[in-house]
């Protein structure tokens, strides 16, 4: 069956496994690493600008991005998903044993690769391949994964940590992890239907870099993104001491169920608004928030603080896949995706060593959250002034 309206099309199938392969690689590739270096400044004292390894943890995952259609048109969009799974919880379990700083370099690029197989640019150019008419409900639904894996997994993360110890809740949640996902990966993703506008000639990547339209996209999110992940980074860090361990894990389960409930809402509205404006809103409101947990010790307002930078936090995710859609060709689809991912990751990959190295400079994190908000300012305005007639629009 063809018919993209109808619910026994394939390819809802192959989103329902995106669905949960965004869960799994979101929660603990992305997520998750504000739990990671939380526990390890805890146990070895390492400083928060050494833990700055996740700057070429995002560098490494950024290069694997910007050919990730590439390699699923090479390998196949079912091996680059069980591939990317196995690496992704392979590392998990090899992070529950490092000891030296040094080791984090290995592990992370094992990670890494897993997590470019998994990423948000992988699901967006799988999912694309089996949809035309409704890919932005598609796609909503897909990476709408990412938010309730990080409303779920993380704060069980957390409170397996406390009860059984770094060691066997990452090997636990790995193992998990795959039980759930390689048989669904296996059986429900297969070849994807042919599809004319994905057989037409490509732009290149040297072209869409060297447009206006593309950095159009590409910028704002860049400075919306390098802010949003440094501060996810550092959330269970600066939230410890404050609210204490399974608080903070709350608050970032909080901040998924945010970003799941700005995800929905925009799901809404998306087809009745300027895409454009309603980043530009998702992008105050999590400058709004982050500003509001810089003045307050209070637990209550710590947390729906949290909650209010999450529900822009999924939003400003998938919003970059769905003004591609509407601003540039079909065709151009899963080229533009990938490489403005790619890009985005380049960028905020220096987000949570930017804000390590403020917030050893200043002996706490009230400078490094106000760069969040600064940045979260400034992709307000350069996404709403960066317009004009696109050079790739569809025709």
């Amino acid at each position: 069956m063809t018919d993209e309206t109808s619910w026994r099309y394939n390819g809802w199938r192959v989103t329902g496994v995106c669905f949960a392969v965004a869960a799994f690689s979101w929660s603990f590739g992305f997520f998750g690493q504000s739990v990671y270096l939380a526990e390890l400044q805890h146990r070895f004292g390492w400083s928060a600008s050494l833990l700055g390894v996740l700057t070429s943890y995002y560098l490494t995952v950024a290069a694997g991005v910007m050919y990730v259609s590439d390699i699923i048109g090479c390998f196949g969009p079912r091996l680059t998903l069980l591939t990317g799974s196995v690496l992704l919880a392979s590392a998990m379990i090899l992070l529950a044993f490092v000891a030296q700083p040094w080791q984090l370099i290995p592990v992370y690029g094992v990670m890494a690769t897993g997590m470019a197989a998994t990423h948000m640019g992988a699901i967006s150019n799988i999912v694309g391949l089996w949809f035309t008419k409704r890919r932005k409900l598609a796609l909503t639904i897909a990476l709408t994964g990412g938010s309730v894996g990080g409303l779920v997994l993380v704060p069980a993360l957390v409170r397996a940590i406390g009860a059984f110890g770094f060691e066997a809740a990452m090997w636990g949640a790995a193992l998990l992890g795959m039980t759930i996902l390689l048989a669904p990966i296996a059986c429900a993703v297969g070849e994807p239907p042919p599809r004319p506008d994905i057989r037409r000639p490509a732009l290149t990547r040297a072209s869409l870099l060297r447009s206006f339209s593309f950095w159009a996209v590409a910028l704002p999110f860049s400075l919306a993104l390098t802010a949003q992940v440094g501060f996810l980074a550092h959330q269970i860090a600066f939230l410890t001491p404050v609210i204490g361990r399974d608080n903070a894990g709350l608050a970032v389960g909080l901040a998924a169920g945010g970003a799941l409930v700005g995800r929905l809402l925009l799901g809404c509205v998306a087809e009745r608004v300027d895409l454009r404006l309603i980043t530009a809103a998702f992008v105050l409101s999590q400058a709004t928030g982050l500003l509001a947990m810089t003045q307050t010790a209070n637990v209550a307002a710590l947390l729906l603080a949290s909650m209010v930078v999450g529900a822009g936090a999924g939003p400003v995710a998938v919003l970059p896949s769905m003004i591609i859609q509407q601003e540039f060709d079909g065709a151009a689809f899963g080229l533009v995706v990938a490489l403005a991912t790619a890009v985005n990751q380049f960028t905020f990959a220096f987000g949570p060593g930017l804000l390590g190295v403020l917030r050893d400079m200043g002996g706490g994190y009230n400078a490094a959250l106000a760069a969040c908000a600064m940045m979260w300012f400034a992709a307000a305005v350069t996404i709403q002034t960066m317009r004009r007639p696109n050079d790739y629009a569809p025709r």
